[in-house]
C-alpha cells in the first residue's frame, strides 16, 4: 500500500470534521434547559470539531508522528478552501438560511487554521510523550491540551473585537450576556460559547476512548519518527 492510499481516509475525514465544524459554528443553539439559554453557551460546531483529534489520534497510533502530521498539513489546507467554497454553495441552494459575507467567511477560515494547526500538532506532541503509557493516556492528554489552545485560539481569532482588522464582527457574539448563560457576571456572548465548546470537547474526549480503544487495540505501535 502506497502512502497516499494509507493516510487518504484520514486525510478525507479530517476534512469533513472541520469543514462540516465551521459551517456549524455559525448556528447558535436553540433550546432553553432550566434558565440557560444554549444560544449563549454552545454552537452545534462544538459537537464535530472535538473529533478531528480522534482522527489525529488514530492516524499517530497507526502510522506515527511523521505521517500524522502529513494528515494534519494536508487536511488542514484542504478543509480551509472547502470552508470557503462550500458555505456559499450550501446557501446557494437553501441548506444554510443565511450567506456569510466573503471576508467573514475569512475570518473564520483564518482562525480555524491558526487553531487546528495549533491543536492537532500539540496533539501529536503530547500523544509521542505519553504513547508508551497506559492506553488511554495519549489521547486523553493530547486531546486535553489540544483541545484548551484549539477553543482560545478559534474563538479569540473568529469573535475577540482585537481581532477585528482580520474581518468583520459578529455582533451577536460580541453583545454581553451572562457567563455561561447563568452567572451574574456579564461577558461577550462568545466567551459562553468558548466555555461551552471546550466542556463538550472534554465530554466527547472521554466518549471518543471508546472507538478509540475499539479501532487501536487491532494495531501495533509504529516505530517513532
Amino acid at each position: 500500500m502506497n502512502s497516499g492510499s494509507k493516510y487518504l481516509p484520514f486525510v478525507a475525514a479530517m476534512a469533513l470534521v472541520v469543514v462540516a465544524s465551521n459551517i456549524l459554528v455559525q448556528f447558535p443553539m436553540q433550546g432553553q434547559v432550566g434558565s440557560l439559554a444554549l444560544a449563549d453557551v454552545l454552537t452545534w460546531g462544538a459537537f464535530t470539531y472535538p473529533f478531528s483529534f480522534l482522527v489525529t489520534d488514530l492516524a499517530n497510533r497507526r502510522y506515527g508522528p511523521r505521517l500524522a502530521r502529513r494528515i494534519v498539513f494536508v487536511g488542514f489546507m484542504t478543509a480551509v478552501v472547502c470552508s470557503i467554497v462550500i458555505p456559499p454553495v450550501l446557501f446557494r441552494y437553501g441548506l444554510i438560511p443565511f450567506d456569510t459575507a466573503a471576508d467573514r467567511l475569512a475570518r473564520i477560515a483564518v482562525a480555524s487554521g491558526a487553531a487546528f494547526l495549533t491543536a492537532q500538532l500539540l496533539d501529536i506532541t503530547v500523544f509521542n510523550w505519553l504513547r508508551r503509557q497506559s492506553w488511554w493516556r495519549a489521547p486523553i492528554f493530547g486531546t486535553l491540551v489540544g483541545s484548551v489552545f484549539d477553543t482560545a485560539i478559534f474563538f479569540g481569532i473568529a469573535f475577540a473585537a482585537a481581532f477585528a482588522f482580520l474581518g468583520p464582527e459578529d455582533a451577536f457574539a460580541l453583545e454581553a450576556a451572562p457567563l455561561f448563560g447563568v452567572l451574574s457576571m456579564e461577558a461577550p456572548r462568545w466567551v459562553s460559547w468558548a466555555l461551552g465548546d471546550l466542556t463538550v470537547k472534554l465530554l466527547i474526549a472521554l466518549f471518543a476512548l471508546i472507538p478509540y480503544r475499539l479501532i487501536a487495540a487491532r494495531w501495533t505501535q509504529p516505530a517513532l519518527a
